[in-house]
């Protein structure tokens, strides 16, 4: 106990740290996703992609159907293949949980380092499928995600001040009741993480 009282002392007495800022949060709008189009699909063709250092994707739009089940349009649905380094390169700035809730601006391109641009827009992934035992990115799954557009986002929950808390340095432990959040916004009120 004694043990205790001086801790709680020494904390009480040594000087209060100011606040830093809180840091700017790093926009998506500088990581665009360069894919190309691929036109033959199956496991083994996408075995091979992945052998060449590429990641089979594809985008569609989150309702593939109007409000009338009958009236159907022309679905944007793309199957692309994107750049293995760059989209590990861009998981490591924007972090796992905030991933799937950050909206990224996509070129699809004619092919690998070619000028052609053949359609662009805005794009929220959708899921990331792994291997269980490597953990290896098989494929990625994204939405278009254009201005105006109705979104179902899971936003991770983030705690400000813990390392403040008084219950905290004390030894205790925050429980999270949901790590996540269902958010129905348009895609571009997403919020981001600061």
């Amino acid at each position: 106990m004694a043990k205790w009282w001086r801790s709680l002392r020494t904390a009480i007495q040594s000087p209060q740290q100011p606040l830093s800022p809180p840091q700017p949060f790093q926009s998506s709008r500088y990581h665009t996703i360069q894919a190309i189009p691929r036109e033959v699909v199956g496991s083994r063709v996408s075995a091979r992609e992945r052998e060449q250092g590429r990641i089979p994707a594809v985008v569609f739009s989150q309702s593939l159907l109007d409000i009338n089940p009958s009236n159907r349009y022309t679905s944007r649905k793309r199957l692309l293949t994107t750049e293995k380094k760059q989209i590990q390169a861009i998981l490591k700035s924007v972090e796992l949980p905030f991933f799937c809730s950050t909206t990224f601006p996509l070129q699809i391109r004619a092919g690998t380092g070619s000028s052609v641009l053949l359609e662009s827009g805005t794009v929220l992934p959708i899921k990331i499928h792994r291997d269980e035992k490597t953990g290896k990115i098989l494929n990625l799954v994204f939405a278009w995600a254009d201005e105006g557009t109705e979104m179902k986002v899971d936003v991770p929950v983030v705690f400000k001040g813990e390392e403040n808390c008084p219950g905290l340095k004390k030894g205790g432990h925050l429980k999270m009741m949901r790590s996540t959040l269902k958010y129905l916004c348009p895609a571009e009120h997403i919020p981001q993480k600061n």
